[in-house]
């Protein structure tokens, strides 16, 4: 963290509880759900499918938020910006993110719809497939954003699955303009394939325009240029001059960033149990090396190991500080 900066990283994303239960293919296809995916869903489809759930396991999540938590984790000072509503799900997120070691000071929504959740189903592959209730998320706007605490941190880094709320892209337009007038650097990850669908167009102009640091994984990247290979769609990153950060599950992570080519494997992990949260934790670790001025390689390794420790149990939260394995 340079020494004028309050925060290492500050994260802008849906404040989210996440919900998981273990389930299998013939239910996926029964509720035609794609799997790996992540789908908007609506209150009726969120309230049947958590009556579907056995075992169901709650923890306060959100992608940027496994992020910023992650930041934190390691020993970094990190930031978030989020919406919940002032009731009993919203009271625990706060609760939660700020103990571990995350500033969350965004107000609570007073009325509107509930604090959102995500219903995550994990299949025996460890792949999981996400239903997303949006809830309070849609209420953030341009007023949440603190410019002075955007001005404060190295890099505000957000999520894609933030052009689906309609306002929430005016916040993120607003928090990027702030962070550049500081001298500040902005990231942005891509989410999941179906996101970049959506938004592809958007996304590729943002990137032209205000972004720094790029994180996305392979089918993301693929799907962002419409190629067909990896190796396409690398070069097509490389052109933007941009740092670009490519991850590629147990093929590790490519870091281009004009003439810099980096390949970096994946940490070792004695068996895989939960992909979810993988590349938020990629990214936590990357951009707490990026803060403190480490090699773009030594960024990558430090994303892996922080990726390598979350897949190895259920949930998208480290369960030991990563800070040690490090």
């Amino acid at each position: 963290m340079t020494a004028s900066a309050t925060h290492d990283v500050l994260g802008i994303g849906n404040a989210i509880v996440d919900v998981f239960a273990q389930t299998d293919d013939e239910f996926l296809n029964l509720n035609k759900m794609a799997k790996g995916s992540m789908s908007l869903i609506d209150t009726a489809r969120a309230e049947a499918l958590y009556l579907s759930m056995k075992g169901a396991v709650e923890v306060q999540g959100g992608s940027c938020g496994n992020t910023v938590a992650g930041v934190a984790s390691l020993g970094g000072k990190s930031a978030y910006i989020g919406k919940v509503r002032d009731d009993a799900l919203g009271w625990t997120f706060r609760h939660d993110i700020r103990a571990v070691g995350v500033t969350f000071d965004t107000p609570p929504a007073t009325d509107g719809p509930p604090t959102a959740r995500s219903l995550i189903f994990v299949t025996p592959d460890a792949q999981r497939t996400m239903n997303t209730y949006l809830g309070a998320c849609i209420t953030l706007g341009p007023e949440d954003i603190d410019v002075q605490q955007v001005a404060g941190a190295s890099v505000t880094y957000v999520e894609g699955y933030l052009w689906d709320p309609p306002r929430a892209k005016d916040a993120v337009r607003k928090a990027f303009a702030a962070a550049h007038a500081a001298g500040r650097k902005v990231s942005i990850t891509l989410s999941d394939s179906f996101c970049v669908d959506r938004w592809r167009d958007e996304f590729n102009q943002l990137i032209h325009d205000q972004i720094d640091i790029l994180f996305a994984n392979e089918s993301e990247i693929l799907s962002l240029y419409q190629v067909k290979t990896f190796d396409e769609a690398l070069q097509r990153a490389r052109a933007t001059g941009k740092i670009v950060a490519l991850t590629r599950s147990a093929k590790g992570s490519v870091i281009v960033h004009h003439d810099e080519i980096h390949v970096v494997d994946a940490a070792k992990v004695a068996q895989v149990v939960d992909t979810t949260g993988a590349g938020d934790l990629y990214a936590a670790g990357f951009l707490y090396g990026y803060t403190r001025n480490k090699p773009l390689a030594e960024c990558a390794r430090i994303g892996g190991i922080a990726a390598g420790e979350v897949i190895s149990h259920v949930g998208a939260r480290p369960l030991v500080p990563l800070k040690t394995l490090i």
